[in-house]
């Protein structure tokens, strides 16, 4: 058994579920909470988490070069990484800068790249949480 694997994909998904779809949106409706507040806490918030994801794919991918699981473990393992890959690289740059536009007071329009960021963290979920089953029957 894979245990630091089944772990690490546990771990994840549920840090992923805590903080993307419960305080982030959860946070924007704390009293005296404004926009600007509550980008900035988001902005630490997400930056600290995709830091700790890092480390996380990291390991996991690491673990399981020793472990040689098979290549249908391989697969829905590299969906996070990739799924973190294009959040980082594609789509965080983006919203960064709409929120430094949103901090210096500029009313922009909602940005789609919101709704990919959603899409690819519950990509991101689906694929640990099967990858840390599938560790578990390895």
């Amino acid at each position: 058994m894979n245990g630091l694997g089944i772990a690490i994909a546990f771990v994840w998904a549920g840090m992923v579920l805590a903080i993307s779809f419960l305080e982030a949106p959860l946070k924007f409706r704390a009293p005296g909470v404004t926009l600007p507040i509550g980008l900035g806490i988001g902005r630490l918030v997400f930056r600290a988490l995709n830091l700790i994801e890092l480390g996380f794919a990291v390991v996991l991918l690491a673990s399981q070069l020793v472990a040689r699981p098979g290549w249908s473990v391989m697969m829905i393992i590299a969906a996070p990484v990739l799924m973190l890959a294009g959040q980082l690289i594609l789509i965080r740059p983006g919203l960064n800068r709409r929120t430094d536009r949103v901090l210096t007071g500029v009313d922009v329009p909602r940005s789609r790249l919101h709704h990919a960021y959603v899409i690819t963290e519950l990509i991101k979920v689906v694929a640990l949480l099967g990858a840390g089953i599938l560790l578990l029957q390895d």
